[in-house]
Order: structure tokens, then sequence, then C-alpha cells
């Protein structure tokens, strides 16, 4: 057997042991960090009145799970970010692939895109409350609009890289327009769509967190002001984890379906041997 065919054999154990041994590391990195938030209070490092223990935190968390409010505030974020995440997404795409595939169109937008860009979706908050008051449907403009600009730029980078040659051949081919999105536009730019949705995910339950919060619509950002100003830090606390684990999942999700849509990619493939 040669020294090649055994560095190959022996590469996928390797791998996986150089895997097994991260995520043994990030779990005593959890430990040890849940560890430090039950000694500080309870050493008198940090004042309990800001900073329970953890085991408080966990108490509080087990009691918020046989609340049907914590259900119901749980359900109004998830439709919230969903709802706003797939409005910014399809108008992300849809509009960059026709402002970047049409030369004029682009070089006449992109001076209002950039001014509207770096504006703080925060700022919106009195324009959403004086419309829609403290319904959701404020907090889903924040949403929309912060992660809008995540997927339009994304896209419009996407279809910029197409390849010259590669557009110029399906045109001389005759292709139709909408052909052309199809086979030479799309396959270039779903990479870039897949970036900006995964960021558009995080950005968006961000903007549905604090747009609850601050506008006090229904979801968990506004149970958390509600603890904080009745002064149960522990439920506070508590929620706040939940958000935490909650964005956890989300952008798990979103790199799981990044994984599956771009399996194709170069990229994808050489993470996935």
């Amino acid at each position: 057997m040669s020294a090649t065919t055994i560095a190959t054999a022996t590469a996928p154990t390797g791998r996986r042991s150089w895997q097994g041994s991260a995520a043994a590391r990030g779990a005593l990195g959890l430990a040890l960090f849940l560890l430090l938030l039950e000694l500080l209070p309870r050493t008198g490092l940090v004042n309990q009145a800001y900073l329970p223990p953890f085991s408080a935190m966990a108490q509080a968390l087990g009691s918020q799970l046989g609340s049907g409010d914590f259900w119901s505030a749980l359900v109004s974020t998830i439709r919230g970010w969903a709802i706003g995440l797939a409005i910014a997404v399809v108008a992300g795409v849809v509009l960059g692939v026709v402002i970047g595939s049409v030369g004029w169109l682009r070089d006449a937008t992109s001076s209002t895109i950039e001014f509207l860009r770096p504006i703080p979706s925060v700022a919106l908050i009195p324009l959403a409350v004086l419309m829609f008051g403290t319904d959701m449907r404020s907090t889903l403009l924040l949403v929309v609009y912060a992660s809008f600009w995540q997927v339009l730029l994304q896209v419009l980078y996407g279809v910029q890289d197409v390849d010259p040659v590669a557009h110029e051949t399906a045109r001389s081919y005759g292709f139709s327009r909408l052909t052309q999105v199809r086979t030479v536009i799309w396959p270039t730019a779903l990479p870039f769509i897949m970036t900006g949705f995964r960021l558009a995910a995080s950005v968006a339950l961000i903007l549905e967190i604090t747009g609850e919060l601050i506008i006090g619509s229904p979801g968990l950002g506004r149970e958390i002001g509600v603890a904080q100003s009745s002064g149960a830090v522990e439920s506070m606390y508590a929620l706040v984890i939940v958000t935490g684990l909650l964005g956890v999942a989300m952008n798990t999700v979103a790199r799981t379906a990044e994984k599956r849509v771009l399996r194709w990619h170069p990229s994808v493939r050489r993470e996935n041997p």
C-alpha cells in the first residue's frame, strides 16, 4: 500500500477527530460560561438585582415554558420574523435581478440605493407607529426594511459576477430575457442570494425583537420589556436566553438551507467531501 493510499484512508478519520474535539471544546467553553454566570452573583462580585445566578434564570425559564402567554409570544415573534423575511427575500431577489440585468437602470438607482441603505431601521420607528400604532405591522415594516437591503445588495453583486462571455453567448443565440435569467444569471447569482438570505435571517430576528421591545407589538420583545419594568429580572433573563436560542436555531436552519440549495457549488462540496 502506497503512502498516498494510507494518507487518503486516514484523512476522514482525522477530520472526524478534529470536528469531535472542536465540539468538545465548544461544550466545555459553554459549561465554563454558565458556571461563571452562577458564581459571579453568588460570590457578591455582581449584584443579584442586576444579574441573578444562572440557576434562577433556568428556574424562571421553566416557569415560562408552562405559561400560555410565553408560547403565544414565541409564535408571534416567529410569525413576524418569517413573514418579514419572506417579503424581503422575494422583493430583494426580483428587484436585484431586474436592476442588475439592465445597465441604465443599475446606474440610475445606484445613488438612491446608497442613500437609503445606511438609514438605520430603528429610525423608522416613529413613522411605523404613526402608520400602524403598536400593531404587528409596525415591527414588520422594520424587519422588511432592514432585511431587504441584505438581499438586494447580494443579488446585485451576483448579477454583476456573471461571466460576460456567457451572457453574450446567450444573447447571440437569441435567448429571451427570461431564459437568460434562468440559464445564465440565476446559477451565478444563487450563491450570493443564499448569502443574502442567511444575513437577512439574522437581521430580521434582531429587528423583530427590537420592534417588539420598543414599539410594544406582540412577541418576546414585549414580554422582555414587561418583565424588566415589573422587576422580574429572572424572567427577563430567561426570555433573553430564549431569544438567543431562537437566533441559534434560525442561523442553523439558514446555513442548512444554504448547503442543501448549493450542494452542487464547489465551495459547499469542499466543506462536505
